[in-house]
């Protein structure tokens, strides 16, 4: 068996999402991973009555991380809820549900927030000078501010966990938010262990086409959250393959071991 050829470890051509993994490949070393997110992140559908009356129904099993679970064999954990912004998940949302507390530590944690924040809210980008490193109550009060403050709080409560930082895939209009993912990558290089998920340059366009088969009206349907799982995993393994020493201790997450000789 040529493995190199397999796992593709040493193709500096291969691109991100250039093919879809088999039940995620790689992507279940994680074991435990918490999806931190919005409606997106959460199996939200959009169902209209014959009033014109809109409802919006967060179904977590729908939601891309059960389908990430079931593919991968994963736990998966939603820490999301249809119109979460990164202050309000700051604030309260995750206070509120425990989502701190230690016995909820996972391996790794997906962010996929802005959305509300940047598009729907208007509000401020930020970038990474905004970080306090030293204390995450001193942040300032922007996106990046409060996206930093949520990894730095995970920090405190998994200090070895592996972060990836999803980006908003495109419309018929282009990037939806240059800015978002510009800060993305720059985050992902203030903090260990982070990796950015760029569905904005690798995803598939989500254009009329795309929204016949995926979409429920403003928000993606079954097949949606399905097709979003797939990428969404594939391009974990293709980050874990690409950075083998970055997951040779993975095993090793919050049980207090480690081996020197690795990264660490």
């Amino acid at each position: 068996m040529d493995y190199m050829r397999y796992f593709r470890f040493q193709d500096p051509e291969e691109k991100p999402l250039e093919t879809l993994a088999e039940n995620g490949g790689l992507t279940s070393i994680l074991r435990t991973v918490a999806c931190i997110g919005d409606s997106l992140s959460s199996g939200e559908f959009e169902s209209l009555d014959e009033a014109g009356n809109k409802g919006y129904h967060d179904r977590f099993e729908y939601s891309w991380g059960q389908f990430m679970a079931r593919d991968c064999g994963l736990l998966v954990r939603n820490f999301s809820r249809g119109g979460m912004t990164a202050s309000e998940y700051m604030k309260s949302f995750a206070e509120a549900n425990g989502f701190w507390d230690k016995d909820k530590a996972c391996n790794a944690y997906i962010l996929a927030l802005g959305v509300n924040d940047v598009l729907n809210m208007g509000q401020e980008v930020g970038t990474v000078s905004d970080v306090d490193l030293s204390d995450w109550r001193n942040n300032r009060p922007t996106f990046a501010g409060f996206y930093a403050g949520i990894v730095q709080r995970l920090l405190e409560i998994q200090p070895k966990a592996r972060f990836f930082f999803v980006t908003m895939p495109r419309d018929e209009r282009g990037s939806r938010s240059p800015g978002h993912t510009a800060l993305l990558y720059r985050l992902a290089e203030l903090f260990p262990f982070s990796y950015v998920i760029d569905l904005d340059a690798y995803a598939p366009v989500y254009d009329e086409t795309f929204r016949r088969y995926f979409f429920l009206g403003g928000h993606l349907n079954a097949a949606g959250y399905a097709f979003t799982a797939r990428m969404i995993e594939s391009y974990v393994d293709y980050i874990i393959r690409h950075n083998p020493d970055d997951f040779a201790q993975i095993g090793f997450v919050g049980t207090g071991f480690h081996n020197r000789d690795y990264r660490w």
